[in-house]
């Protein structure tokens, strides 16, 4: 597989930016490389309904700008139904999570959780933040208004806050093992 397949590979599989630099250490290749197979990658999704973006130095997949109408149409429609019971499980584990990331959330609920997490930044009831201990993730929170409309004016004065919180932490625990465990030259499944 070329560089810009693998590049393509990782931005999706993550759904999040990437950096050259990032890039360059995880595909263990020369920046220059990384930096012309971006290039080819670009080249590639010519036409396509999905496109590379560029914002600063970091870049991901993102859908064209031309399908935006069709796709407000769904989201408008998304919005106004109300949440699944896998959005609800989503987000109690980021309420009582303290700071939790998608791995941890993935971990703890067993399926990929990013289409349910990209519709609760969307609604507004989440938001993501860099997380300090890895550049390359993000930890979620729950927004003010969320708070404000479940009538909580902290985070802990959820109903049973610590108990449940202290299960969550419980439960992420394999996740952090996980995260710090180097994955050196990884085989396609």
């Amino acid at each position: 597989m070329d560089t810009s397949s693998l590049i393509e590979a990782l931005l999706f599989s993550k759904a999040e930016p990437w950096t050259a630099i990032e890039l360059s250490k995880t595909l263990e290749k020369p920046l220059e490389e990384i930096q012309t197979a971006i290039l080819e990658l670009q080249s590639k999704l010519q036409g396509r309904g999905v496109v590379l973006m560029q914002t600063g130095d970091a870049i991901t997949l993102g859908t064209h700008p031309d399908a935006s109408a069709i796709l407000e149409k769904i989201y408008k429609e998304e919005l106004s139904k109300g949440l699944s019971k896998a959005s609800i499980e989503t987000l109690s584990i980021i309420m009582y999570g303290d700071e939790i990331t998608r791995g941890k959330i993935d971990y703890i609920r067993g399926v990929n959780s990013g289409f349910i997490l990209r519709s609760l930044l969307v609604r507004g009831l989440i938001e993501r933040k860099p997380y300090p201990r890895d550049r390359k993730s993000f930890m979620y929170i729950p927004t003010i208004q969320l708070l404000a409309s479940l009538g909580v004016a902290r985070i802990t004065d959820l109903p049973e806050y610590e108990r449940i919180h202290g299960e969550i932490e419980k439960a992420a625990l394999g996740a952090e093992t996980m995260e710090e465990i180097p994955i050196e030259n990884p085989k396609p499944l």
